[in-house]
This record gives C-alpha cells, sequence and structure tokens, in this order.
C-alpha cells in the first residue's frame, strides 16, 4: 500500500482510501433515510461531493403531474435551470438520462455510461471548467422521482470507477428516501382531503374553523360562512345513475371552488353539503360570492352521455364575531341553509341572530 493510499481510521489505525470511504458512507446513508427533503438536499450537495471529488452539485426533484423538474438545491456560482421540462425534444442530458433510467457519465463530448448523447446538446457546457460529469436519475420502485448531477472533479481528472459506484449507491438511497417522502406527503393529504372533489374532507373544515376563529380573535376581525347543498341531487341519481351524480358533486366543487379566494377554504362537508371560511369577509361580501356560486352553478349544466342536466345549490350565509364557538356557527350556518332550501332553493339566505332573512 502506497502513502498516498494510506489514511487514519477513528480508532487512529492505517485504513486504505476505500476502508475510510466506507467509514463516510455508512452514517450518510443513515442520514439520508428521513423524510425532510431539505436535509436529504444539504447532503447531496455538501456531504455525497466531497466522497467523489466533486465541485458542483445539484438535485432536482420530479412534479409527475406536470413531468417537469424543479431545483431543490445547488452549489454552483453561476445561474442554472430552476425548472427543466421533460418534454424537450431532443432532450438534454439530463432528460435523456432521466428517460433511461440510467446512470449517464460523460467525459469531454461522449457519454463513457448510458445513454448516448450528443455535444451539441450540452448547450451550457461552456460554464463548466471540465467536461467531466455524472448525471443520476433517483429512482424509488422503478419510476423517475428526481435527478442528482455532479460535475467538475477536483483536480481536472476524470470521475473514477469507484466514484461512479458511490454514487450509483446513493442514487437508490436518495430515490427511496424521497419516494417515502411522496407517499407519506400523499397519505397526509388523502387523510385530510374528500376523494370525489379534492376539497378538505368535514374533519378538516373543523380543524381549519378552529384556528380561524383563533384567529379572527387575535385581530379582532368577522369570519363569514357559506353553506351550499345540492338541489335534487336524487333526481340525477335515479335517472341517470350514482356515476352521473359524483360528476354533479365534482363539478359543482369546481365551480365553487371557482368563485372563492386562495385565502378562502372549501371543504366537502357532507354527501352532498359543501362549507367554505371567508376569513375577514364582510356579510355583504360573502353575500356576493354565495350569489356568484349559485348563478356559476346554474349557467353551467352538466354534459352526461350527450345530455344535459341542469344543476343547482341552495346556499346560506352566515357572519361571526371572534368569541363565537364553532357550534354557534354551524348551527346558524345549518338553519340558513335549510331556509334557502325551503324558500325555492337555487338561491340565498342570509343567517342572522335567530331568524333567516
Amino acid at each position: 500500500m502506497s502513502k498516498k493510499q494510506e489514511h487514519l481510521k477513528p480508532s487512529g489505525q492505517l485504513c486504505s482510501a476505500n476502508e475510510c470511504r466506507l467509514i463516510t458512507i455508512t452514517p450518510l446513508a443513515k442520514q439520508i433515510n428521513c423524510l425532510d427533503v431539505k436535509r436529504i438536499a444539504d447532503l447531496c450537495v455538501t456531504e455525497i461531493p466531497q466522497l467523489i471529488g466533486a465541485r458542483l452539485a445539484s438535485l432536482y426533484i420530479l412534479d409527475e403531474t406536470s413531468d417537469i423538474l424543479h431545483l431543490e438545491r445547488n452549489n454552483h456560482p453561476f445561474l442554472i435551470n430552476n425548472i427543466v421540462s421533460l418534454n424537450q425534444n431532443p432532450p438534454s442530458p439530463m432528460v435523456a438520462a432521466i428517460r433511461s433510467k440510467e446512470l449517464l457519465v460523460v467525459e469531454g463530448e461522449e457519454s463513457l455510461r448510458g445513454p448516448k448523447i450528443s455535444h451539441t446538446l450540452r448547450q451550457f457546457s461552456g460554464n463548466y471548467k471540465s467536461g467531466s460529469c455524472i448525471i443520476a436519475p433517483l429512482v424509488c420502485h422503478g419510476r423517475v422521482v428526481g435527478v442528482l448531477n455532479f460535475s467538475e472533479k477536483i483536480g481536472g481528472s476524470n470521475f473514477t470507477n469507484d466514484d461512479i459506484a458511490v454514487v450509483e449507491l446513493f442514487r437508490h438511497l436518495i430515490g427511496a428516501s424521497i419516494g417515502n417522502i411522496n407517499l407519506f406527503e400523499k397519505t397526509q393529504r388523502q387523510a385530510k382531503t374528500d376523494g370525489l372533489t379534492g376539497m378538505l374532507n368535514h374533519r378538516t373544515f373543523y380543524e381549519q374553523l378552529e384556528i380561524e376563529l383563533r384567529r379572527a380573535n387575535r385581530y379582532t376581525t368577522h369570519l363569514s360562512i357559506i353553506m351550499a347543498d345540492v338541489d335534487n341531487l336524487k333526481p340525477i341519481n335515479d335517472n341517470y345513475g350514482h356515476r352521473a351524480g359524483d360528476m354533479a358533486i365534482k363539478q359543482i366543487a369546481r365551480r365553487i371552488s371557482a368563485c372563492i379566494r386562495q385565502i378562502d377554504i372549501a371543504a366537502r362537508y357532507g354527501g352532498d353539503e359543501f362549507a367554505v371560511i371567508l376569513p375577514n369577509t364582510s356579510l355583504e361580501d360573502a353575500v356576493v360570492v354565495a350569489g356568484r356560486m349559485v348563478e356559476m352553478v346554474k349557467s353551467t349544466p352538466m354534459v352526461w352521455e350527450g345530455q344535459q342536466v341542469g344543476l343547482s345549490i341552495s346556499v346560506g350565509v352566515g357572519q361571526y364575531s371572534p368569541d363565537s364557538s364553532i357550534s354557534d356557527i354551524t348551527k346558524a350556518a345549518d338553519q340558513a341553509l335549510y331556509a334557502a332550501k325551503q324558500a325555492g332553493k337555487g338561491r340565498v339566505k342570509v343567517f342572522e341572530g335567530v331568524a333567516a332573512t
């Protein structure tokens, strides 16, 4: 063993470069096994490059719904793309690697490992001092969840087979961790949302109502609530089937959501009932919003199997002071909703005090 290959183990004994690298890899792998994407990104850009002698690193996370990579973390001294579309044609080396799910090792103008690329596609290669780079798609259960890039081997040499082996190991560990994060977040969303409409569910509505009441109390503002009920859902189910009824609920949910602000909170309150929290909103403004909902639902019938099916909602509106209780609010809003349906449906009723107007 040459002197250049000799290092000290934690115990003070000599070890080879590979042994010392393994001593570093083991605790790093444990740190990557977490549900904190910021922590993982930090390790990808600060710790792993040291293991392989790379000066530059970047981590992108894939949004599967849009096929767009979003830059999570990098240490480049110059600007790099914040987003990268997978729909490029011809594809960049990073996109080509992701499509193949294979590790791509590039030296100069050719790929030594992974999919073959043309140097003409490396449009930003002039930003780098050397042509050496490793592009590592992050894969979990056969699906790409991101990509980790390394470039500029310190000392100007090429990345070694040992370097490539380290990246190969970590790309699967990181892919598994990001996949676990995605699954955890999906589970959290499903626990809080209604599966049919994507709105908040009944339980989460009450949790948000508590939060907004505390906020209203703190800043001495009022809170308005809209309760909406689908009119004549049973005839739709009877005449067209329950799938048509589900479609009616989904379309009404979309139209209600289209009438509110980002800070407003919409929920599927029950089977055919919806609730909307309007923070810091006057009763007059809430009535305007409710009227807009009624009109939008009424003016755009649902098309089901080539037939137009009319839709309608009845809406109750109330405004409440910061010291109101949740039971007071929901009871009053329900009474307003009942009054709207009794008055002929497809309309708005305001509930104030003990009487509907």
